[in-house]
């Protein structure tokens, strides 16, 4: 067997803390994988991996091999890519922001598949902090301030944010005039997956950021479940102005506060180092950054 082959599937193990996940990534029998990697160990005359019933774990050989594996197929990947006749191609694994990449990312997913018919794209939706090394995902779309410094994180857009209600929840409430008016409003608690805590509304006063902590008769975790309550009049809400564009123009949500309008949200990509010479995840995030950029109404 080609020894870059033995490499990717060590690798992959490695990450994933698993023969049985490794092998399926790479569309091998878990018998092979075991195999292969048994004469890896034999050939190499040091133990790699440490086995248990419950996960595979690196030993301190393991990991210098790993290191130097990594960095090695790194190295050919770059030096296929330089070649115009080389494509990439493989399983890329990205994990996304749904709401965003329904908007504006899966629209030109054909295009991005045709240009790379080699290419195979496995998305994952969520919002919740992956362990990208673990869970052998390649690339996350995601959108807030960065959180994770071990990841490399590039900014690719910045999402204009509005505060809306319904017009029954104005009706009941009234129109704040100003940030001090909400001491007298209620809002849609929209609980961070990160913290697990509501996060407050936020407002630009004067050039500097202001967080107001609204009280909450419904807590969400959705972004669909967060507009629709909105609509319902259960509360104010602070969105990106394109998830609710539609609504605003229909009337069925109206913008409030508009001369304190919430601080841009960023949308970032973000990857491990050991994924950062990927031509896989090149071309992904060029391609992610191109079809934001093509859309007008996000600001890069």
């Amino acid at each position: 067997m080609d020894r870059l082959d033995v490499m990717r599937l060590f690798t992959r193990i490695v990450e994933r803390q698993s023969f049985t996940l490794a092998a399926q990534d790479l569309e091998w029998p878990r018998s092979t994988a075991t195999q292969v990697i048994q004469e890896l160990e034999k050939r190499l005359g040091v133990q790699l991996l440490q086995r248990t019933t419950r996960h595979v774990k690196a030993t301190l050989d393991g990991e210098a091999y790993y290191r130097r594996c990594v960095a090695i197929l790194g190295d050919v990947e770059d030096a296929e890519a330089a070649f115009s006749e080389a494509k990439p191609r493989g399983l890329l694994r990205v994990d996304v922001h749904g709401t965003l990449t329904r908007h504006f990312v899966l629209p030109a997913l054909p295009a991005f598949l045709a240009k790379y018919p080699q290419l195979q794209l496995h998305i994952g939706e969520g919002d919740r902090l992956v362990d990208l090394v673990r869970e052998g995902v390649d690339c996350v779309l995601r959108v807030g301030d960065l959180q994770d410094s071990a990841m490399i994180g590039r900014r690719v857009a910045l999402l204009e944010e509005v505060t809306c209600a319904s017009p029954a929840y104005m009706a009941r409430y009234g129109n704040p005039a100003g940030i001090d008016d909400l001491a007298a409003h209620v809002s849609v608690g929209f609980v961070s997956s990160a913290s697990g805590m509501v996060l407050p509304l936020e407002f630009m006063l004067n050039g500097t950021p202001r967080n107001v902590s609204v009280p909450s008769t419904v807590t969400v975790t959705s972004a669909e479940t967060y507009v629709a309550a909105a609509k319902l009049g259960l509360g104010l809400i602070q969105v990106p102005r394109y998830h609710v564009q539609t609504a605003l123009a229909e009337g069925s949500l109206v913008e409030v506060l508009a001369d304190f309008p919430p601080p841009p949200t960023p949308v970032s990509l973000l990857y491990p180092h050991s994924r950062q010479l990927s031509p896989r995840v090149r071309v992904f995030i060029e391609w992610v950054m191109q079809a934001l950029a093509m859309r007008q109404d996000i600001p890069r």
